[in-house]
């Protein structure tokens, strides 16, 4: 494969992950295109322009160009109105890839584009009409699935789409070439609540950036962020919405502070790193900040806006447990780069994360959202140097198969296999 249109419609992965809709997304779909550009392969992601004075195109590096495509306003959009500008964004992404001079899909140096990367229900909507016009492969990532959602949090299924999303996502699967699964768990949702054909899932795990995400001195990031340099850091990052469950986080610190520091000796402090997201982001926002004063740790608790994505590594070193308490989570990416920093994590026994976090080796998992579960583990940790030691060693050794460069190798061989087959049909 020498060339790959990447559609990743609603957010740009040149955002700021922890804020509005970027997320763990916008890491993967530049980070996995970033690796298949240094292989060779050439890269154009297609994402819709939402701000006034945004470039046409961005050259990130050799081999990858962002494209900012207008489509609806330039600005956010709510999420219940974006399916509504998928057909002019599709419009404007064939134009795109037929080349200002109208030559079909001709690229100067890179050549034909051969095939299509859709991330997110919306993009597959896109992608799947893409594939059809131009008789291309299409390859599908979904991160989040609605009837994965539907069982755990329907109060963000009713807010996020109407309920034709599950059924996009069902055509875009029956369509797609391949699709790719973060892990076994997702691939094994996709097969049972999508009756996909398990033949077509492929599991290609996410990566993380090991030049950035190692293990440090932990006092020193502390010094670094103006963190007391004595007690227990608490740390959890990610978009503030009721899915990723940072309520736990604060009732933990809660349980903790309420008996365990006489235990411990030293006081726990948790650090929020991430900003509202979603329908229910300020609100959610606002629960979190009533919720600390209404269990006296308001001043233990430390809500930072999103990082660049790089100098998250700082806070996973400052701190002694990352917790990862999602009531959903298709793969967990916050627990892989704590990891790879040697910070143990306790994470919700849900989705990825089972397959991340090998249970009392390299963290904890805990079988449901109970604040006193997440406390006890925590409270072990501080009470244990030499189990947080063992598994701090456990968790940079599980994080070193994860790479980008592996999950790009792992693509790629997935597309050449596709480029010698038959394109599936619409059932």
């Amino acid at each position: 494969m020498r060339r790959l249109a990447m559609l990743s419609f609603h957010t740009s992965p040149l955002a700021q992950p922890g804020t509005g809709d970027g997320g763990g997304m916008n890491v993967y779909v530049r980070e996995l295109a970033t690796a298949l550009a240094r292989t060779g392969v050439s890269c154009d992601v297609f994402t819709r322009s939402c701000g006034p004075g945004l470039p046409p195109v961005v050259d990130v590096e050799p081999g990858l160009r962002v494209h900012h495509v207008p489509a609806g306003p330039a600005a956010p959009v709510a999420r219940e109105g974006l399916l509504g500008l998928v057909g002019e964004f599709t419009e404007r992404v064939l134009e795109l890839m037929a080349g200002d001079a109208g030559s079909p899909l001709v690229d100067q140096d890179a050549g034909l584009f051969e095939a299509v990367h859709a991330n997110y229900w919306l993009s597959g909507v896109a992608g799947h009409a893409i594939k059809h016009e131009l008789d291309l492969p299409l390859v599908s990532t979904f991160h989040t699935l609605d009837r994965v959602k539907a069982e755990l949090v329907p109060e963000e299924v009713e807010a996020d789409m109407p309920s034709r999303r599950a059924e996009v996502e069902a055509s875009v699967i029956a369509c797609s070439d391949a699709v790719l699964a973060s892990c076994s768990v997702e691939a094994d949702q996709i097969v049972q609540l999508y009756g996909a054909d398990p033949a077509r899932i492929s599991v290609v795990a996410p990566g993380v950036d090991h030049a950035f995400f190692a293990p440090g001195f932990r006092p020193q990031a502390r010094r670094a962020l103006g963190l007391p340099p004595d007690g227990t850091v608490l740390l959890t990052v990610g978009r503030i919405q009721p899915l990723k469950g940072m309520d736990v986080s604060v009732r933990t610190l809660g349980a903790l502070c309420a008996d365990g520091e006489r235990a411990v000796g030293a006081p726990f402090r948790l650090v929020i790193v991430g900003g509202p997201s979603g329908p229910h982001g300020d609100e959610e926002h606002a629960r979190l900040l009533r919720l600390a004063r209404a269990l006296g740790v308001e001043d233990r608790v430390s809500l930072v806006p999103p990082q660049p994505h790089e100098l998250l590594s700082t806070y996973y070193r400052a701190a002694d447990v990352c917790l990862v308490p999602s009531r959903s989570e298709s793969f967990g990416l916050v627990a892989l780069e704590a990891a790879a920093c040697g910070t143990p994590v306790v994470a919700s026994a849900v989705g990825g994360l089972t397959t991340l976090v090998d249970d009392g080796r390299t963290g904890f998992l805990v079988d449901r959202a109970d604040p006193d579960a997440f406390a006890r583990c925590v409270r072990r940790l501080a009470a244990e140097p030499l189990l947080a030691e063992r598994q701090s060693t456990a968790a940079v050794l599980r994080a070193r198969r994860y790479t980008w460069r592996r999950a790009a190798a792992d693509l790629r061989a997935i597309h050449d296999d596709l480029l010698t087959g038959r394109l599936v049909e619409c059932s």
